[in-house]
């Protein structure tokens, strides 16, 4: 009996000395007794009031990197009530995962007030498809591909995301070839439709008079490109690639814009960080509003460089009080004719507006100054003085105002031009109106001849601003190309499958380039505030976020205060300097793109000088 417990006894004593032997390998291996000393002997002499606290914090900064548990996306609502997709990323913190942030992307639809039923139906289906497969992507795929790897290793990610993008590009296109040969195995196509010929010229009319000549026939104008296909699930990518941006961000401890930035500039942490100049809408008559103006989808003002943020938004805010009063007023006495400026002979009618999905008031006008002189009036309220305490923007959304049957811009309901008019109504409304420092989408893209004489006549004085009219930031890059169609800059939109290296890249090239860039929202808009730290981050010319009110964009412009005072605090908040142009005839144009010279700046009070006097 005893023989048995002794051999028990020394079986136990056996497997003890292995387990302590394999303890202390273990440990010797993590490198624990020689840091448990120092720590130990450090905090003896610290003396901490919060001993295990500090023990604590000690370890944690022994502790393994936060890598990436998973990635979980689901549906939400954006500002209108619309699905959009939503990311939250978990890291394994300390051995456990925990949930460190999550964000929101903002679809790219946009928002059409008064289309027709069926359309408004159909683009609802496809939205929902948009976010579904998206939420099926991040859900299955990219969790997958993503799991393990560090969230500080943006790069890293994003050539992840992009491979997983370009697969999925690749698939769609075998499979929508898969269709097309089955349909053509199922049966011959039906003949091509002959279009009937062109109708003959024009007749010299009766009762003309002799010597008179006929008016030269028009050439027709450039069909439209195929819109650039956007493939369902594709937000998925750039929505996974700003959480990991941002996850990065919090568990480094620093905000997201300073991360962005480093990004940018290659690790290397700026000394001073700028602002984005403000471009607030105040008011919209575009296409969707009641009245017959067409033309100014978005009257913007951009508060003076050398006013911080907080003074342009407690000045807008107080532009927006003066327009809401002065739409209960009787409207402003009508201008007078002028040729390319009044498009209609009628009085006036009352100025009344609701607010719309933009921001900013809706508002009827029926000609084209009408809602200049509203905000010329409102300053002078306010003794503000344009082109001086701020200039104006125009986002004329040219795409919007073609009428394909009659070849022609409708400025107003009934009054056409055609893009060689558009030019010369544009060059009228700056020499009236020199606050005007940007337009924005003045013409559609296809019309390049006359995107280079708009250039030509008002490059000195003015932004002429691409925005629908650009090609996709994955085209851009792709190409290594801003110069389609000609123009001063870019308004750049995080939306799709822009990752932040995209971003990173797309404003290393326009600053290249000499170009300005704009980063701004959507039309459907997320209460996810990510893109003004995006956009100080990138150290972009301008941000546009709409106008100061629906929660979805104000929530912006409280981001835009509160990173301007954080700046402040720490010191690092630097200053943009004066508005200036640049000519973009052939030989500077030669010169932007070899790098090899500057441009000629003209600043905008020398404008101004300049008309006054003239």
């Amino acid at each position: 009996m005893g023989e048995e417990s002794g051999g028990r006894s020394c079986g136990t004593t056996r497997e003890l000395q292995k387990l302590k032997q394999q303890a202390m390998e273990y440990y010797r291996e993590n490198d624990v007794p020689r840091r448990l000393e120092e720590l130990l002997n450090s905090t003896f002499y610290l003396q901490p009031a919060d001993v295990y606290g500090h023990l604590a914090n000690c370890f944690s900064k022994l502790a393994k990197p936060p890598t990436i548990y998973k990635i979980m996306g689901k549906s939400v609502l954006d500002g209108l009530g619309l699905p959009t997709l939503q990311v939250e990323v978990f890291c394994i913190i300390q051995n456990f995962p925990k949930s460190v942030c999550s964000v929101m992307i903002p679809t790219h639809f946009e928002v059409c007030e008064n289309a027709l039923p069926e359309l408004v139906e159909a683009e609802e289906a496809e939205r929902s498809l948009a976010v579904s497969t998206a939420v099926q992507w991040v859900n299955e795929t990219i969790t997958e591909e993503l799991r393990g790897l560090a969230p500080s290793k943006q790069a890293e990610v994003d050539c992840v995301l992009r491979t997983f993008f370009a697969n999925k590009v690749q698939e769609d296109k075998e499979r929508k070839e898969l269709e097309k040969s089955q349909e053509d195995s199922a049966g011959p196509a039906p003949p091509p439709q002959i279009l009937p010929p062109p109708p003959p010229p024009p007749t010299k009319k009766k009762g003309q008079k002799p010597g008179k000549k006929d008016s030269p026939v028009e050439k027709p104008i450039t069909p439209a490109e195929p819109v650039e296909p956007v493939l369902h699930g594709s937000m998925a990518i750039g929505a996974v690639s700003l959480a990991v941006a941002k996850t990065g961000a919090i568990l480094g401890s620093i905000p997201l814009y300073l991360n962005i930035a480093l990004l940018k500039h290659g690790q290397e942490q700026s000394a001073i960080l700028t602002m984005p100049l403000l471009m607030a809408s105040v008011v919209s008559c575009g296409k969707s509003s009641p009245g017959k103006l067409n033309l100014m989808k978005e009257v913007i003002c951009i508060p003076h460089p050398g006013l911080t943020t907080k003074q342009g938004v407690e000045m807008l805010l107080e532009i927006q009080k003066q327009i809401n009063k002065t739409l209960e007023m009787p409207p402003p006495p009508k201008a007078e004719n002028k040729k390319g400026l009044n498009g209609n002979k009628r009085g006036q009618q009352p100025v009344t507006g609701k607010m719309s999905h933009l921001g900013c008031l809706t508002i009827n006008c029926d000609i084209i100054e009408q809602p200049l002189l509203l905000i010329q009036g409102v300053c002078a309220n306010l003794e503000l003085e344009l082109g001086t305490n701020l200039h104006l923007a125009i986002n004329c959304a040219g795409h919007e105002l073609m009428d394909y049957s009659k070849g022609k811009y409708e400025v107003l309901t009934g009054t056409y031009k055609n893009a060689a008019e558009m030019v010369d109504l544009y060059v009228d409304l700056i020499n009236k109106y020199p606050s005007i420092i940007a337009l924005i989408d003045p013409l559609r893209k296809e019309d390049s001849e006359q995107w280079d004489s708009i250039c030509n006549a008002l490059g000195s004085r003015c932004y002429i601003i691409a925005g629908a009219a650009s090609k996709s930031i994955s085209k851009l890059l792709e190409h290594r190309s801003i110069s389609t169609p000609r123009s001063h800059g870019l308004v750049i939109k995080h939306t799709n499958q822009t990752t932040m290296s995209d971003l990173v890249e797309i404003t290393h090239l326009i600053d290249s380039m000499k170009h300005i860039a704009i980063l701004g929202s959507t039309e459907g808009e997320s209460s996810d505030d990510s893109l003004v730290d995006l956009a100080v981050g990138l150290g972009v010319r301008f941000i546009k976020l709409g106008g100061l009110s629906r929660g979805e964009r104000v929530t912006k412009y409280n981001r835009l205060l509160t990173i301007e005072e954080e700046l402040v605090q720490n010191g690092t908040l630097g200053f943009s300097g004066e508005h200036t142009f640049f000519c973009l005839n052939e030989d500077e144009k030669a010169l932007e793109a070899a790098g090899t010279g500057p441009l000629e700046h003209i600043f905008p009070t020398e404008v101004v000088e300049q008309s006054a006097k003239a």
